[in-house]
């Protein structure tokens, strides 16, 4: 929405106060690459191989996130020095080199390596018109060693290292001699009482020899075990009684190894009906209503 001429007007010499403002600043731009850069003294350019310090430890290679460092070493063997000690084994290296088209510029690397044999560099100019050309070997990492920058100095308020403390701490005094009067009043350690002998062990009587030629006499023979009595068998419990459908108890059937009981009076067979098979036994009937025994209707 237009706010008319006025906003127009406003708008276009607020812009030529800035344009005049900034007329009497002197430009600051670099020409680069005739001018450097003047870049921090921390600035992470590349990475830069002291090959002296280096062991072929492996332990940058395998902090590394991206895998982007490649190392071969062999070990060769050092002859003793002096005479009768041992030949010593070092690491060799044979291949260090860095893939930069990998490498994120962490600094792990830098930060794992325990001899201070990779640093960073303050060179920036390592672009190349080839991917396959940012794998840089130690030979042109060694070169980038030479562009290090030394160490910053130290905080004057930081406190010592403990190495150089230790090394500036004064020594400990010896300890004067005691004198002979200073000796004569230090009291005398008390003897120690000398502990009782031990009293000896008695010897014990020589063991009789054997005359030669004799014989060895035989060891009585042990009696014989007598024979293992087997447990009787335990008879099975007997089944409980049955009674047919008139209340009667049914014969019970023998145990098994209990002798056989006497056969009991053969109760009179009924006669077979023309339907019933001659091969089914009739069981005794018992009357239901019982026979009074006492009274007038008893019999003799």
């Amino acid at each position: 929405m237009s706010q008319g001429p006025f906003a127009f007007v406003a708008g276009l010499a607020g812009g030529l106060r800035t344009t005049a403002r900034t007329m009497r600043r002197t430009a600051i731009t670099q020409e680069y690459p005739d001018v450097l850069p003047d870049l921090p003294p921390r600035s992470r350019g590349v990475i830069a191989l002291v090959e002296e310090n280096c062991t072929s430890c492996m332990l940058c290679a395998r902090e590394c996130p991206d895998w982007c460092i490649y190392i071969d070493s062999h070990k060769e063997t050092i002859p003793a020095t002096t005479p009768g000690g041992r030949d010593r084994q070092r690491n060799v290296l044979d291949r260090f080199a860095i893939d930069f088209a990998l490498c994120m510029y962490c600094g792990i690397c830098i930060e794992a390596c325990p001899f201070d044999a990779l640093h960073w560099s303050p060179v920036f100019e390592l672009a190349e018109t080839d991917i396959r050309d940012l794998l840089h070997e130690r030979d042109r990492l060694a070169k980038w060693a030479q562009t290090i920058p030394p160490p910053q100095p130290l905080d004057p308020a930081a406190p010592d290292p403990a190495e150089l403390a230790a090394s500036r701490k004064p020594a400990r005094p010896a300890r004067p001699a005691a004198d002979g009067a200073a000796a004569a009043e230090r009291p005398a350690r008390p003897e120690r009482p000398e502990r009782p002998a031990r009293a000896e062990r008695p010897d014990r009587p020589p063991r009789a020899e054997r005359p030669a030629g004799a014989e060895r006499p035989e060891r009585p023979e042990r009696p014989a075990r007598p024979p293992r009595v087997e447990p009787a068998e335990r008879s099975m419990p007997l089944p409980r009684p049955q009674t047919d459908d008139h209340g009667a108890e049914a014969p019970r059937a023998a145990a098994p190894g209990a002798p056989a009981a006497p056969e009991a009076a053969a109760a009179p067979e009924a006669p077979a009906t023309a339907g019933e098979d001659a091969t089914t036994q009739v069981l005794p009937t018992v009357a239901s209503d019982p026979v009074a025994t006492d009274g007038p209707g008893a019999q003799a």
